[in-house]
Formats: C-alpha cells, structure tokens, sequence
C-alpha cells in the first residue's frame, strides 16, 4: 500500500506535464477562415514562405501541410512592403 502512495504524486506530476502548450494560438481571424478538416491545435506560422502549416498524422507519418481555406487556397500574410534603396 504504502508504494501506491508514494507513487500517486509522481503520476499526478507526470499528467499534469501533459497540459503544457508549446506553440501560440491562431490568430482569429486565420482559424475563423481555415476549412474545418485541418489540425489548428498544430499550426505554425513558417518564415521561408510567411504562410501558415499544421501536421498531418497519416497512417505512415507525420508531415507539414499548407493551412488552407475553405475554398482551398493556402493561408499566408501578405509580405511586407520593403522601402526602395538609394546607392
């Protein structure tokens, strides 16, 4: 009995380590416009191309997806505007 007690607050301990969030949220706005069949929760903002993927947990692997619309074009931000250089 006394090895179930001391090993209550290592399982406690180890569930509560599960709980922790380590990407940030969505935007509103960019979750409001992804198609419903896409892993949100997975979702990250890549700087190579400024648009947005999430995984995809097939039968086989993992991969990255582009975070498409409903209408199935891909979620990106604009590029910001860069000011004209003078040599």
């Amino acid at each position: 009995m006394s090895i179930r007690a001391s090993l209550a607050p290592l399982a406690l301990l180890a569930l509560a380590a599960c709980d922790i969030q380590t990407t940030p949220p969505l935007p509103e706005g960019v979750a409001a416009m992804a198609a419903p069949y896409q892993d949100l929760q997975t979702a990250v903002l890549l700087p190579e191309d400024n648009c947005y993927w999430y995984s995809h947990a097939g039968p086989v692997e993992t991969t990255l997806l582009p975070l498409r619309t409903t209408q199935g074009r891909p979620i990106c931000l604009q590029a910001a505007e860069t000011a004209p250089t003078t040599q």
